[in-house]
């Protein structure tokens, strides 16, 4: 055996060739959940990490551990581990059923118990896997627990066949378990039935394997659309929806969740804590960027604190984040007109609700005049900013009384811009999330683009441009111009983020069909268009053959005529009228016969010599 080898404890149920690690699955990871582990775990503690874990979730409990050890079911995976952390963790290869009972006072087990069992292993089921976790814990021990949830949102509308949404690496799935829980209440309730009691539960929103989002229970049972921490949830699932091929859009559906007071029963997994007081009821991470913040409910709205935290090299050996930015085609962008600034993030955010969700009330309703006094308001609150720098977004500012707050979105431009570039930003990502997601509006389906953009801008105060002469066919509209800048650091904003804002970038089935739908509809009326110019040339055609074969008529004719014209000017009939009416212009008689008298003696005298 090699160094790294006898470094790896082995126990029954390991399994090789194998890892956790490489597969469809990688390991949970992200600084959401190392947020959480660094405020919920105790220093000083013997702490046993169960299933595949990323590097900076190991560091911090390593960091917070009197003696850490992991148990991870792949041979190779437990080399891998023991090699980069050497002595500081302790390295288990098996099966959680092959462990002896222990008494860990501390145990993380955020990527659940699907992972666990081994080619050796019983058949148990979820409940059997838990009570195997409760033997090698004490019974006031502090245990962090993740679970899949079935139910979830991303799992119901993704549009893969069922064989094809999971891998091999469960190994044994669990997906259709009568023993497993399917809500966070009976999560709770089964760890109540092995001893842990006063436990309490997140729903963890994650893109990938990174956790983005997570909301205690009664935080997302209590929230409803527009408020911050649907917003943060929404965000989550939007990019998580980069990734996954989905039936109809996310949004819809999270946004009736919410509505219901069920995002916390539609959230991809949970997240179960024993013991330990939950620190805050919120923890996500900024979109396009490692910073987490966390909310904690205050008088007036919510209290925002931030972390910017370093993952190092660690994050960049399992698929993180960037993976489903990747899978969108968005490039970060490295020279972008947008960057990043903690400080642009407030300490507080009032509790009610965005922008973006009162005005998609106005357009669902058609109401054109509340609609307008709304974005005549904001038009006078962005102006009165004392910074144009700050990106606005719509679904991040949030109505506050009579005037408006800033959200939590750190992204602000590059260089001074002026109040209407940032106010045309704002209107455009608004275009692509209301025209793209097909929501209902009152405007006119031409009324699209540049147009309804610049007529926003001048509902929100902003002077229309002059027109433009149209010189030539491409000669661009003078809206167009206008909201020029504003387009470009809105599609600047949406590559930072990593969420596409217009849906039809990451189409869905309903968004595909309806999309086809419209395409064909516009076929037929182009074949309808297509079918009376066919007719009209028909017609002219018609005419232009009549006017021909008309002209060919007339063309014989003339040339009888100038035929008989010919014959008529050599005949002997048209000398004699030609000399009758020379004649005929004779003023004196007389003297024209006395002229002709002489003439012709002198002709006759010629001839007879």
């Amino acid at each position: 055996m090699s160094d790294n080898q006898l470094a790896v404890d082995v126990v029954r149920g390991e399994m090789q060739p194998w890892s956790d690690y490489e597969g469809k699955r990688g390991a949970v990871q992200g600084p959401v959940l190392r947020a959480l582990l660094d405020d919920v775990l105790p220093s000083g503690a013997r702490t046993l990490i169960v299933g595949p874990h990323s590097a900076d979730l190991i560091e911090v409990v390593v960091a917070k551990s009197a003696k850490a050890t992991m148990l991870v079911r792949s041979v190779s995976d437990a080399n891998s581990l023991a090699e980069r952390f050497g002595d500081d963790l302790q390295v288990i290869a098996g099966a959680l059923d092959g462990m002896e009972p222990a008494a860990f006072e501390v145990v993380v087990a955020a990527d659940g118990l699907d992972r666990v069992l081994g080619y050796d292993s019983d058949d148990l089921n979820w409940s059997a896997r838990l009570d195997a976790l409760a033997a090698v814990a004490s019974p006031s021990a502090v245990v962090v627990l993740g679970l899949e949830n079935e139910f979830s949102l991303t799992n119901l509308l993704d549009r893969r066949l069922p064989q094809d949404r999971h891998a091999d690496d469960d190994w044994r799935p669990l997906h259709d378990d009568p023993t497993r829980p399917v809500s966070a209440d009976q999560l709770l309730a089964e760890l109540s039935r092995v001893g842990f009691a006063g436990a309490h539960a997140y729903a963890a929103f994650s893109a990938k394997d990174a956790v983005l989002t997570l909301l205690a229970s009664d935080t997302a049972a209590a929230t409803r659309p527009g408020e911050l921490p649907a917003r943060l949830a929404l965000e989550a699932l939007e990019t998580a929806a980069v990734a996954v091929p989905l039936l109809a859009p996310i949004a819809e559906g999270a946004t009736a969740a919410a509505r219901a007071g069920l995002l916390a029963s539609t959230a991809p997994s949970w997240l179960a804590l024993t013991t330990t007081p939950a620190r805050h009821p919120i923890y996500a991470q900024t979109s396009g960027h490692t910073t987490v913040l966390t909310a904690d409910t205050a008088a007036a709205g919510w209290s925002i604190t931030t972390d910017q935290r370093e993952l190092g090299a660690a994050a960049g050996e399992e698929a993180d984040f960037a993976a489903a930015r990747a899978a969108s085609g968005d490039a970060p962008a490295a020279a972008a007109p947008v960057v990043f600034d903690l400080g642009a993030v407030p300490g507080s955010v009032p509790g009610g609700i965005t922008v973006e969700t009162q005005l998609l009330r106005f357009a669902a309703a058609e109401d054109v005049p509340g609609f307008r006094a709304l974005a005549a308001r904001l038009g006078e609150w962005a102006r009165a900013q004392d910074s144009a720098r700050l990106v606005l977004r719509w679904d991040d500012v949030v109505v506050d009384g009579d005037g408006f707050a800033a959200g939590v979105s750190p992204w602000v431009t590059a260089g001074d811009e002026s109040a209407v570039d940032v106010l045309a930003a704002a209107w455009w990502r608004f275009h692509d999330r209301l025209i793209g997601g097909h929501r209902r509006h009152p405007w006119p389906p031409w009324m699209v683009g540049d147009d309804l953009v610049s007529a926003w801008l001048g509902m929100s105060g902003v002077e229309a441009p002059a027109p433009v002469a149209a010189t030539k066919p491409e000669t661009p509209p003078a809206s167009g111009a206008q909201v020029a800048r504003g387009k470009e650091l809105a599609e600047a904003l949406a590559s930072a983020l990593g969420i596409p804002a217009d849906a039809s970038q990451t189409p869905d089935v309903r968004t595909a069909l309806a999309d086809a739908e419209r395409a064909q509809q516009e076929v037929f009326e182009l074949k309808g268009q297509i079918f009376g110019l066919e007719r009209t040339l028909g017609f002219r055609d018609k005419a232009l053959k009549t006017r021909e074969n008309r002209l060919r008529e007339m063309r014989l004719q003339v040339q009888k005529v100038n035929a008989e014209r010919a014959r008529l000017r050599s005949s002997r009939a048209f000398a004699a009228v030609t000399v009758v009416r020379k004649v005929a212009t004779i003023r004196n008689p007389r003297k024209f016969a006395g002229k002709l008298k002489r003439r012709l003696k002198r002709i006759v005298r010629n001839r007879l010599g």
